[in-house]
């Protein structure tokens, strides 16, 4: 059963879409640290606990009533440690029973003792495409802590993550505004391994100078041609919805990287926080409304296709 082929039309959006950031969880299929027992109150969005319940397929689907989707890739979802090559072995009995999803994205700890050996196990699963695993980041701009274990400057890390190349693997980089400069860094030091920069580079604060600083990241990150980005999560803590800023951030991101090189994401579950699959989609298309056909169907569907190795 392919659950996607059972959204009807007519659409609201006469446009397939491939959704390249989305998790899904079942709490009694394995440990969800922070979902069942371990409640994270520095959480980027402020209060998730709406979200601390079972998000399966039939209700992913449910979130995409009324659009054209037509292909999704899984976003490792903070499961246990223990358990990284489970979810991965999870994932792909979900696609063989619902079709969904198209591609997998993993994780891995690029510090932890046995990093190879779990690489290796998500590499045996045909989905597998890619790790997205967040180094040690500092608390804000301003601060430092280049070269502590666990950054991306660590010797231990870079090691471990170079083997990413060996498995033909990308790296979803999941890193706050204020390191995307480091960031750019690593694509410049590992040009074989595709990179794509998760959630619009993470742009929370929205003033002139936290703008500055997030643009100068992007700008640096464009400049490696390994990198693309997921224009996704434009929520802001405690559930704020900015539409303007929204709208700014998605037209600036789509300017600096090209039509060749934006991908559409939702991060549905924690998109729902703040706004549902809808408000994700009209938000995108009001940004890049002057966009020609052909850019808008690289940005919802071409270029995740392409970038994630999906064949529909």
């Amino acid at each position: 059963m392919n659950i996607l082929s059972q959204l009807k039309g007519p659409f609201r959006f006469d446009m397939p879409i491939v959704d390249a950031h989305h998790h899904l969880w079942d709490l009694n299929a394995g440990r969800y640290p922070t979902k069942q027992d371990r409640y994270d109150p520095n959480f980027f969005l402020g209060d998730y606990r709406k979200i601390c319940k079972d998000f399966l397929p039939s209700d992913l689907a449910a979130e995409y009533a009324g659009f054209d989707v037509v292909g999704t890739v899984h976003i490792q979802a903070a499961r246990a440690e223990a358990e990284q090559v489970q979810e991965t072995e999870w994932l792909e009995k979900v696609h063989a029973q619902t079709g969904l999803p198209n591609a997998i994205v993993g994780h891995v700890v690029f510090i932890q003792p046995d990093c190879a050996e779990v690489l290796a196990g998500h590499a045996k699963f045909p989905l597998m495409r890619g790790i997205r695993s967040r180094p040690n980041t500092a608390k804000g701009p301003g601060h430092s802590i280049a070269g502590q274990p666990g950054t991306m400057q660590d010797d231990l890390w870079r090691r471990n993550f170079a083997l990413l190349e060996k498995h033909a693997m990308s790296w979803d980089m999941r890193i706050p505004y204020w390191h995307l400069e480091e960031g750019a860094e690593v694509a410049r030091s590992f040009p074989g391994i595709p990179m794509v920069v998760n959630h619009t580079g993470l742009p929370l604060d929205r003033s002139e100078e936290g703008l500055k600083i997030w643009r100068r990241g992007l700008e640096a990150l464009a400049d490696c041609p390994n990198t693309v980005i997921k224009i996704s999560e434009l929520g802001l803590p405690h559930g704020k919805w900015d539409v303007p800023s929204n709208i700014r951030v998605v037209q600036e991101a789509a300017a600096i990287f090209g039509p060749d090189r934006i991908i559409f994401a939702s991060n549905l579950p924690v998109a729902s926080l703040s706004t549902d699959f809808a408000g994700i989609v009209d938000v995108m298309r009001t940004a890049l409304a002057d966009r020609s056909r052909e850019d808008l169907e690289k940005f919802f569907h071409r270029n995740a296709l392409r970038f994630y190795r999906i064949n529909l």
